[in-house]
């Protein structure tokens, strides 16, 4: 039993990565094949916040370390779900486990993740050295301490996230103040959308959506309502910078920025409301709801966040006059974009393959457009 969950959880995590690599194959052709050079160049600079840290006054170093920590830890947050799965944690409590065990399997698994990140970190250390820049000379024994630190940090944090996850969920002790129970009697909402024959408004029907589509979205450990806010505040905030255009980074940078975080703010909220009504179908099928018209309804309502994108695009660019950028670009950049994203709702029966094939055509041709916004 010493060695044997340790193992255990190995074995899970590398079959959960296993299976995390097959489903982004296709994604990952496309993307190696348009961002090769960009991958290799990340590849050269993802130890440099740690190397530079060391030139820095302790304010802007503590920071730069903080921010290479959390990076470290991203992975093991964002796969915690496959790497130790709810129903694993559920089967696995009442064995005979103690807690050194969970520990040294947490960190096994956390080491799986950081483990092949700290040899890229080797390699862009190893880079840096080569080159031997001159900020570089006087401190290159304490900015090669603060990387290894902010590796050992990583794992320990990302070890410390594992078992957090594995915590059983702390009893609550009802509150004095709580009413007694009595018979349940739903609201008068509910009654009269409990009666046949009154489904067919726009307003119930919002209701349902409200219901099925987006209150899931948010509850428990669903993270799709988290990472569509999260796209659709990234891509506003790439086209407020984009039309700022700073002169430390090129104005085509935000460009290809705001184009793939809209493409992918549509595409991935696509694919959960895809995936809820896989759910709902077979429990749906008997409730006197218009199932059709709600899922045509959701599948209307995933192009509402690209919509508000497209909308703040042309506030900044058609909505007011500044010289510098092409108002007729502008207008080509919003008409590509609209059709692109009802192109993803519309073609539903597209391979995997294919429906990656749209989304980064559709990245390449509103970064070419968009490339021409400042000429």
């Amino acid at each position: 039993m010493k060695t044997s969950y340790p193992r255990f959880r190995l074995r899970l995590a590398r079959h959960a990565l296993l299976q995390f690599a097959a489903s982004l194959k296709s994604s990952l052709e496309y993307i190696l094949l348009i961002f090769a050079q960009v991958l290799l160049g990340l590849i050269a600079v993802i130890a440099l916040p740690g190397l530079f840290a060391a030139t820095q006054p302790w304010p802007q170093a503590l920071g730069l370390f903080i921010g290479q920590t959390l990076f470290i830890t991203a992975p093991v947050w964002l796969l915690r779900k496959r790497l130790h799965p709810a129903a694993v944690i559920a089967w696995s409590r009442p064995l005979p486990i103690t807690a050194r065990q969970r520990w040294q399997a947490d960190a096994a698994v956390a080491g799986m993740i950081v483990g092949p990140l700290s040899g890229a970190y080797a390699i862009s250390a190893a880079i840096w050295l080569y080159q031997w820049p001159d900020w570089l000379r006087s401190v290159a024994p304490q900015a090669i301490m603060l990387t290894v630190a902010s590796l050992l940090l990583g794992w320990l944090l990302a070890t410390v996230i594992l078992m957090h996850r594995a915590r059983p969920p702390a009893a609550r002790k009802p509150g004095r103040s709580r009413p007694a129970p009595t018979a349940y009697r739903p609201a008068p909402s509910v009654r009269r959308s409990a009666q046949p024959g009154v489904f067919g408004g726009a307003a119930k029907l919002s209701y349902y959506w409200r219901q099925l589509f987006w209150l899931p979205f948010w509850r428990a450990e669903n993270v799709v309502g988290i990472q569509q806010t999260l796209l659709l505040t990234g891509a506003l905030g790439s086209i407020a910078v984009w039309m700022w255009h700073p002169p430390l980074i090129p104005p085509i940078v935000w460009g290809i920025s705001a184009a793939m975080m809209t493409m992918l703010l549509t595409d991935r909220g696509d694919k959960a409301v895809s995936e809820q009504i896989t759910l709902l179908r077979p429990v749906a099928a008997s409730w006197p709801v218009p199932s059709a018209h709600l899922y045509r309804l959701a599948m209307l309502f995933t192009l509402l966040p690209g919509v508000g994108v497209l909308l703040w695009f042309a506030a900044l660019t058609l909505g007011r006059s500044a010289p510098g950028y092409s108002h007729t670009v502008a207008s080509v950049w919003i008409c590509c974009a609209g059709i692109a994203q009802i192109a993803l709702i519309s073609l539903r029966r597209l391979s995997t393959r294919g429906r990656v094939g749209l989304v980064i055509g559709a990245i390449v041709i509103l970064t070419a457009i968009g490339s021409e916004l400042w000429n």
